[in-house]
C-alpha cells in the first residue's frame, strides 16, 4: 500500500510530464504554422560574384589611369596657382573642381571672370569648350544603359577625355569592363584633379609669378594634347580649320574670346554637318545608280 505522500508525489510528477508534453505539442504546432524561412535564391550567389567582379574592374580602372592622372595632377596644380593669383580662394577652387570637373572650361572661365568679372562670359566659354562631352557621353551610353540612373549620373560626371579614351580602348578588348572601369578610372582622375588644384590654389599666393616657373605652358600643352586626342582623321580638317580661322579672326576684330569661341565652334559644327549630309547624299546616289 502507498501512503498519502507517495501518492501525492506520483500525482505531481505525472502532472508535470503532462504539462511538459502539452508545451511540446504547442511549440510544435506553432512551428508548423509559422512560415518557413526563405531559401537563399541561387541568384544571390551570382549577385555576390558580380559585385566582386565590379569592384575588381573598378580597381583595374583606377590603377590603369595612374600615368595619365599624374600628368593631370601637374596640369591641375598649375591651374590652382592661376586661379589663386586671379583672386580665387582655395576652397572656391576645390568646390569648382568637384562640381564642374572640366579642366579646360575651368581655365577659360577663371581667365574670363578675371578680365571683365562677367559670369555670363565665363559660362559661355565653358559651355563652348564642353560641347564635345555631348559626343563623348553618347559614345559610351551603351556601356551603362543597363545601370541604375544614379550610377549613370555618376559615370557621366566622372567622364573626362583621358578616362573616356582609356575606357573605349578597354571595352574593345574586354566588353565586360564598361561602366565600372569608367567609374574607377574617373575616381582616380577626379581625386588627382581636386587635390592638385587645391594645393595649387593654397600655394598660389606664395609663388610670385606662374610664368617664371614655366608652368604657364602647361595650359597650352594640355589644349594641344586634348586636340590631338580628339583628332579622328583628315575628314575633320575642314571643320577644324574653319573653327580656328573664325575664332582667330573674331578675336582680332575685337570680339571677346568667350563669344568668339562659341561662334567659331558653331561654325565648325555647321561645316561638319554639311559635309556629313553631302557624303550621305553621295552614298545614296551611288547606291541608286547601282
Amino acid at each position: 500500500m502507498w501512503d498519502a505522500r507517495t501518492v501525492h508525489t506520483t500525482h505531481t510528477v505525472l502532472e508535470c510530464k503532462k504539462n511538459k508534453l502539452d508545451w511540446h505539442v504547442r511549440i510544435d504546432a506553432a512551428i508548423a504554422r509559422a512560415p518557413s524561412p526563405p531559401l537563399r535564391p541561387p541568384y544571390s550567389r551570382l549577385a555576390s560574384a558580380r559585385k566582386g567582379c565590379y569592384s575588381g574592374v573598378m580597381k583595374d580602372g583606377a590603377i590603369s589611369i595612374l600615368p595619365l592622372a599624374i600628368g593631370v595632377g601637374l596640369y591641375g596644380f598649375a591651374f590652382g596657382i592661376l586661379a589663386a593669383q586671379t583672386g580665387y580662394p582655395w576652397w572656391a577652387v576645390t568646390v569648382m573642381s568637384l562640381s564642374v570637373y572640366a579642366g579646360a572650361s575651368q581655365i577659360v572661365a577663371v581667365e574670363r571672370f578675371s578680365v571683365d568679372g562677367l559670369v555670363i562670359g565665363a559660362a559661355l566659354a565653358g559651355v563652348a569648350l564642353n560641347l564635345r562631352y555631348l559626343g563623348i557621353i553618347a559614345s559610351v551610353s551603351g556601356m551603362f544603359a543597363h545601370m541604375p540612373r544614379w550610377v549613370q549620373l555618376i559615370a557621366i560626371h566622372l567622364s573626362s577625355d583621358e578616362n573616356w579614351a582609356l575606357s573605349i580602348a578597354k571595352n574593345i578588348t574586354e566588353p565586360r569592363a564598361g561602366t565600372m572601369f569608367l567609374i574607377g578610372s574617373g575616381l582616380t582622375m577626379m581625386s588627382f584633379w581636386v587635390v592638385s588644384t587645391a594645393l595649387g590654389a593654397a600655394l598660389g599666393a606664395v609663388i610670385p609669378d606662374l610664368a617664371s616657373y614655366g608652368l604657364g605652358f602647361a595650359f597650352t600643352a594640355a589644349f594641344i594634347a586634348m586636340a590631338r586626342a580628339m583628332w579622328r582623321g583628315s575628314h575633320q580638317l575642314a571643320p577644324w580649320t574653319v573653327s580656328f580661322l573664325a575664332a582667330l579672326s573674331l578675336v582680332r576684330l575685337g570680339m571677346e574670346s568667350a563669344y568668339a569661341i562659341v561662334i567659331a565652334s558653331l561654325m565648325g559644327v555647321a561645316v561638319a554637318a554639311w559635309m556629313r549630309s553631302r557624303r550621305a547624299r553621295a552614298h545614296t546616289e551611288s547606291h541608286d545608280d547601282a
